[in-house]
């Protein structure tokens, strides 16, 4: 999937190791619960991995 970087609102680098095997959902709820924010305002949310080759991103357009 290609991103226009300059398309979302907002870009969050989720700093420190996340167990990416949660999925979709596992990661939206990380989001709402330990950060507080909302998933539906235009954002991009990044995540890595514990290995430095894993990322995952999940990105909201509404």
């Amino acid at each position: 999937m290609l991103i226009n970087w300059h398309e979302p609102e907002h870009v969050y680098l989720v700093c420190g190791k996340t167990d990416l095997r949660k999925g979709i959902d596992g990661l939206a709820i990380v989001i709402a619960e330990n950060y507080g924010l909302e998933l539906y305002n235009d954002s991009l949310f990044l995540f890595c991995g514990s290995r430095n080759d894993r990322k995952q991103s999940i990105l909201t357009r509404y």
